[in-house]
């Protein structure tokens, strides 16, 4: 019996991996009622370049909105949006890597394309020092984003951490953190969050504590470049199941990783592991960090509890044409202009779209559990 159980769980584990690698098609958008949909988002970067393709010329203003133009109905449809904010906002000067400082009007465009909540804790938190960290955190305040990752002082941490988000009766825990600040030391009182097991642990219980029905974790870790979990992100993974972490969502490597959705052995519940969102938007044009995914998880109420009942991911890729002799970015949900290629202005930028696009699918079909592409175009929506 042992055997025949054995080998039954093995063929339910393949007919599971088959499935989480074809794209859900449906003709209905609409999301059920006693549903809620998280979508998260990856690096908002700020390169030189992105810089100076938002500034007007003659008034020296900075405007982002049109890079979110055509990603905005996938963002706007989700009930809760969150993204990883990898810039400062220092003020002027204003500069890309290696010490990013952005105009807030980035963020401003990215509440204006229906992003709810920006994690802060990153590698590039400490760029401009102290000055970063809480020119970051008042300006984000004085525009209604609520954030979390960085604080003015421990006070602050203890008072708005973890980021309690209320939807529709359930009570969700944010909490950020990063494995680094480049060797740049973050000075008193300012607090980036650390990525160290025993604080998270600690920092988890409080959520417990706050009653939170769901936990998440969205995590700066990792190996830049690497399409591969290294064994300190699977162990920790791992562990944070084991204490109860619902979510576990990574950034940081600039390329996409796998994603898992799977049964949870000690809650009982399923959890979701997604260990690199890549890229959202940057000037990183390399192959495979030139675009990245939106991962959507759906919580859906049944005997008046919420339980994940849906995860799947939108590729995502940054068009950068060329427009009045400056060059402009643009985030495109791949699965509507894969089948335009009049859309482009070169056919070499269509045929390295189709490339990221080939190579994205190819990593994670083969790597994702239970994770499907969705497939996103104006007029419908497919799950």
């Amino acid at each position: 019996m042992k055997q025949i159980s054995s080998y039954l769980r093995s063929v339910l584990f393949l007919f599971l991996c088959f499935c989480s690698s074809c794209p859900v098609r449906s003709q209905n958008q609409q999301t059920p009622a006693d549903t809620i949909s998280l979508l998260f988002i990856g690096d908002i970067m700020g390169h030189d370049e992105q810089i100076w393709s938002a500034e007007n010329r003659e008034t020296h203003l900075y405007n982002y909105d049109e890079v979110f133009k055509y990603i905005k109905p996938v963002i706007s449809d989700a009930d809760v949006a969150i993204a990883n904010f990898e810039v400062t906002l220092a003020g002027p000067p204003y500069s890309g890597y290696p010490q990013f400082s952005s105009p807030a009007t980035l963020a401003v465009a990215c509440k204006n394309a229906g992003i709810d909540y920006l994690v802060t804790a990153n590698n590039h938190a400490a760029d401009r020092g102290a000055k970063g960290i809480t020119g970051t955190i008042n300006r984000l305040d004085s525009l209604g984003i609520p954030h979390t990752g960085t604080f003015l002082n421990s006070g602050c941490r203890d008072s708005l951490s973890p980021l309690i988000i209320n939807k529709n009766g359930v009570s969700i825990a944010l909490l950020n953190y990063t494995f680094s600040t480049n060797g740049i030391k973050v000075p008193d009182p300012v607090i980036v969050n650390m990525l160290d097991k025993e604080s998270i642990t600690r920092d988890v219980n409080k959520a417990k504590v706050k009653k939170a029905d769901f936990i998440i974790l969205f995590l700066h870790w990792g190996t830049e470049y690497d399409t591969i979990p290294a064994k300190s992100q699977t162990d920790m993974a791992e562990y944070f199941q084991s204490i109860g972490v619902d979510m576990v969502i990574g950034s940081h490597p600039h390329v996409l990783q796998k994603m898992i959705r799977m049964n949870n052995m000690v809650s009982g519940k399923e959890d979701v592991i997604v260990y690199s969102l890549g890229n959202f938007v940057s000037n990183q044009r390399k192959p495979k960090t030139d675009g990245g995914s939106m991962v959507r998880v759906e919580l859906t109420k049944k005997d008046n509890k919420y339980a994940i009942s849906n995860a799947g991911y939108y590729l995502v890729w940054v068009y950068t044409p060329i427009v009045n002799y400056r060059k402009r970015f643009f985030i495109l949900p791949c699965s509507e202009y894969e089948n335009k290629p009049d859309f482009f202005d070169k056919p070499e930028a269509f045929v390295l779209m189709k490339k990221f696009i080939s190579d994205s699918r190819k990593l994670l079909n083969g790597q994702n559990i239970n994770v499907k592409e969705y497939i996103f175009n104006s007029d419908h929506e497919s799950f």
